[in-house]
Order: structure tokens, then C-alpha cells, then sequence
């Protein structure tokens, strides 16, 4: 597992070192416009599971809310 990481760092290390060596221009405009695009789609796809998360959080509160003001007035 842990040389799965380091394969896995050294993979991204690289391709953020062949990012800074591209040229101004196209190159760049295209790169900007596609992490934009998957910027987008993974916020599309979070939209749900961040709602159910927040949703769960504050269910979760109000239970413990009730359980606390329930004690201090019975």
C-alpha cells in the first residue's frame, strides 16, 4: 500500500512539473478550460452527497438539541 502512494505522488508531482513547463498560449487556455470543466462536473456530482451530509449534520443537532433541553426541563 505505501508503495502505491509513493508511485502515486511521484505521478502527480510529474504531471504538475509538465504543467509548469507547457507553453503560454492554446496549451494553457486549453489545460484552464478542462479543469474548469471537471471543476464543474465534480460539483454536480457532490451536489447530493454534500446536501445529505449538511442534512444529516443538522438532524444530528437538533436530536442532540431536544435530548439536552428535554433533560433540563424534566
Amino acid at each position: 500500500m505505501r508503495k502505491g502512494m509513493q508511485i502515486v505522488k511521484r505521478k502527480v508531482r510529474d504531471w504538475g512539473r509538465s504543467l509548469l513547463k507547457t507553453d503560454a498560449g492554446i496549451d494553457g487556455i486549453l489545460v484552464t478550460v478542462g479543469l474548469c470543466i471537471i471543476a464543474l462536473l465534480l460539483c454536480v456530482v457532490m451536489k447530493d452527497s454534500l446536501q445529505k451530509f449538511i442534512e444529516g449534520i443538522i438532524e444530528a443537532l437538533t436530536q442532540e438539541a431536544n435530548k439536552i433541553l428535554t433533560g433540563v426541563s424534566g
